[in-house]
């Protein structure tokens, strides 16, 4: 069962997966069932894994939003493995790196403050940003990854993003067919958490 923001865990019950993202982990543009996050709970079930899945993703969601948000998720619902996919608005909109950087960084310290194994989903922006700026902005997940030695996917859009028969109209978000290559890149940083959170505290 996938649960969604407004459902907390069941105390006692399984160990949870939260996934705090943005339009790219909330469906965007399609039923929220084809979205890699929902296809994460039939894999979970297909591979003998107990863990339930929360998605507390929001369209639209900024690192700063995810900063403010994280404390309330993981009181909620107390996770054991916590997934930040968060940043690509903020690189949209031309914020400053060294605020992705502190927001990033302080989403998963709070996320291993409170217990939780972080991985830390890395995006691309597209190619009229420039080489530049595109480049620095991808280093930020490396280096927030590093700092904090949490797990990282360098790239949640590899294998998608270039090919636009998988991308949406805009350009930005997938289609629903490219929802399982998305998961795919996730599971192998993914897999090793999910051995050590079979249990809940």
């Amino acid at each position: 069962m996938i649960l969604f923001l407004a459902t907390p865990a069941v105390a006692g019950g399984a160990p949870v997966i939260a996934v705090l993202g943005d339009s790219l982990s909330a469906a965007h543009g399609m039923d929220r069932d084809d979205g890699w996050v929902s296809l994460l709970e039939d894999r979970l079930a297909a591979e003998g894994f107990p863990h339930e899945v929360v998605n507390a993703s929001i369209s639209g969601e900024t690192s700063r939003g995810g900063r403010d948000r994280v404390a309330d998720v993981l009181a909620e619902h107390r996770p054991t493995v916590l997934i930040v996919e968060l940043g690509g608005n903020d690189g949209l909109r031309g914020q400053p790196l060294s605020t992705l950087r502190e927001n990033l960084t302080a989403i998963v310290e709070h996320g291993r403050d409170a217990g939780a194994e972080v991985l830390l989903l890395g995006v691309r922006l597209p190619p009229n940003y420039g080489r530049g700026y595109i480049e620095e902005f991808a280093a930020v997940y490396a280096e927030v990854a590093e700092t904090t030695g949490v797990a990282l996917v360098p790239r949640l859009l590899e294998g998608v993003a270039d090919r636009r028969q998988l991308m949406q109209g805009d350009g930005v978000h997938p289609t629903a067919t490219a929802q399982p290559t998305m998961l795919e890149n996730v599971w192998p940083a993914l897999e090793p958490l999910l051995e050590t959170t079979r249990e809940t505290p």
